[in-house]
């Protein structure tokens, strides 16, 4: 392809993230699109070395980068001077407001639990009870944390999740497919300031897609609902807090963590990182399951595909396409990892990736 490349910011970050990281990377290349790969560090271990866990270098490198591919953040569970999250940074100062995390799992014929899962988690990512405005008061008796709900981050995050609903349904190129549906899910029988105001906004902002479906639901409700029914979800939008928790809980339906992608979006960047964390248990044995990782390049290849001219996209679209078969694929026949019950090390899973998705 004689494309301009694409630059891709690689932060492998802490734990595992630095064996699934490349192993998505080794995807992407496996692809031969116009993509230009630029690694940086950032992180617990990059705080431990340089005292500052998001360099300026790393940030300006992301904000100079056509997307992030981000790997774990070890951070400590206790108040260290001087340490943010970067993860959380990046996703303020580029502006990430769009947390998406797609489930999908449609299991064989036979299986008990025979019901086919292909749902969306929208989850603002900016502010809410993460925004970050904690105080102790009383001396240290007291701690209280705000929750920031705002117009302006609620209208667009639930703009977001309606076009995800209208995409869905047009990806699924059937006359008869179902409308797409968005539950907006909330809290507003007792948080009734703050979730009322996601609510009333979310709800206005579904009058503008007549073609989509709008209902919505007690974050309670939801919670069980994806745990017994998750085929009845098509679209979900919430609030930060909340979506960090029911998306966890609908990633048990793909697979669990280790299966779980991520993208965060915003106007002018976007970033993608696996949904599992560092898991230092079993850092540096050779047998993280890279399968979230690669679902992240899946990810990070449709977005470049909106950016892209018509034919370029077409062929990255397809790329993004393959990926995720292969993974279907060796997620269902192996090699499996320790996590889904295999011995395999994460380099013959995505040595498996990579020859099946060459295959297609």
């Amino acid at each position: 392809m004689s494309a301009p490349p694409f630059t891709i910011l690689v932060i492998p970050g802490d734990g595992i993230g630095r064996e699934v990281i490349p192993a998505a990377v080794a995807v992407l290349q496996a692809t031969n699109l116009p993509l230009q790969f630029v690694e940086a560090d950032a992180g617990w271990d990059c705080f431990q070395r340089c005292g500052d866990a998001l360099p300026h270098e790393t940030l300006d490198a992301a904000r100079a980068a056509d997307a992030v591919l981000f790997g774990a953040v070890a951070s400590p569970s206790y108040p260290v001077a001087g340490y943010r999250s970067p993860i959380v940074r990046l996703r303020r100062e580029l502006d990430l407001y769009a947390n998406i995390r797609p489930v999908f799992d449609d299991p064989p014929p036979g299986d008990p639990r025979a019901r086919r899962v292909d749902l969306a988690v929208v989850r603002e990512n900016t502010e809410g009870l993460y925004a970050g405005r904690e105080r102790v008061e009383d001396g240290g008796a007291t701690a209280i944390a705000e929750r920031v709900i705002t117009r302006r981050a609620s209208e667009r995050i639930a703009r977001v999740a309606f076009e995800l609903a209208r995409a869905r349904r047009a990806a699924r190129r059937a006359d008869d497919a179902p409308p797409g549906r968005v539950t907006i899910v909330h809290k507003a029988n007792v948080l009734r300031e703050t979730c009322g105001l996601f609510r009333t906004i979310a709800l206005d902002v579904a009058q503008a897609y007549p073609d989509v479906q709008a209902d919505e639901m007690l974050v309670d409700a939801c919670a069980l609902h994806l745990a017994t029914r998750p085929e009845r979800f098509d679209v979900i939008v919430t609030t930060n807090l909340f979506g960090d928790i029911l998306s966890d809980v609908a990633c048990a339906w793909g697979g669990g963590l280790g299966l779980a992608p991520s993208a965060n979006l915003g106007e002018r960047h976007a970033l993608f990182e696996p949904v599992h964390g560092a898991a230092p248990d079993i850092a540096g044995k050779g047998i993280a399951n890279p399968l979230a990782a690669i679902g992240c390049a899946a990810l990070l290849l449709d977005h470049l595909a909106s950016r892209a001219s018509p034919d370029t996209a077409s062929a990255i679209r397809a790329w993004s396409e393959r990926i995720r078969r292969a993974v279907r694929h060796v997620r269902a026949v192996g090699p499996h990892t320790p996590d889904l019950g295999g011995d395999a090390a994460t380099s013959e899973t995505t040595a498996a990736v990579i020859a099946h998705m060459l295959t297609l």
